[in-house]
């Protein structure tokens, strides 16, 4: 009987647990059949760069009368970066994000708002809810842009790829007055 490697045995069992995390991420977001449509629903921010898969998952507030900064993602504080669970990054490419190297592999976001400029963080740890934060966990911090504010407040939280050509794209979040933006690359490392 051939036995696989060891190395291969653990990479496909990672996979598999990554996988499991990013569906049960996501599951958090969805109630019931039964229930009402959740107060954050699921959404998801994807794209293909350099024919590989970059898949946000995230729970989407909505501001209804609150303003950002004040009531909710707080200005200086580690914010969840949406709702319920953590938002999940998951990326089949290496990805550079403003000079920084992302591993393919799969990550939870979370950020700081600030008035200051908005930091984007992220994280190794996966699968928890999003107000379960470690930072020895970073992979890093990394400042993001400030992109064109909309004339009307954004009700809704959204996480979208934009000014994509080739292998780059923009990320952005967008809420309240908020948009806020890092440049992403497909790379080879």
């Amino acid at each position: 009987m051939l036995r696989k490697p060891i190395h291969l045995q653990a990479f496909l069992m990672a996979c598999v647990v990554s996988l499991f995390a990013v569906a049960q991420a996501h599951a958090q977001c969805k109630p019931p059949a039964n229930q009402k449509p959740p107060l954050s629903p699921a959404e998801q921010a994807s794209i293909e760069l350099g024919g590989k898969n970059v898949t946000i998952y995230y729970c989407a507030p909505s501001l209804k009368g609150r303003t950002v900064g004040d009531q909710v993602a707080t200005f200086d504080k580690v914010w969840r970066t949406g709702a319920n669970t953590s938002t999940t990054l998951h990326t089949d490419a290496n990805l550079n994000i403003r000079g920084k190297v992302v591993p393919a592999g799969t990550y939870s976001l979370y950020t700081i708002p600030s008035r200051r400029g908005w930091v984007l963080i992220i994280n190794k740890q996966t699968g928890q809810w999003g107000t379960v934060y470690n930072q020895q966990d970073d992979l890093y911090r990394i400042p993001m842009l400030d992109g064109i504010v909309a004339s009307t407040p954004v009700e809704k939280f959204t996480i979208h790829f934009d000014n994509t050509k080739g292998n780059k794209t923009e990320l952005h979040l967008s809420w309240g007055k908020a948009n806020v933006l890092v440049p992403v690359e497909a790379t080879t490392m």
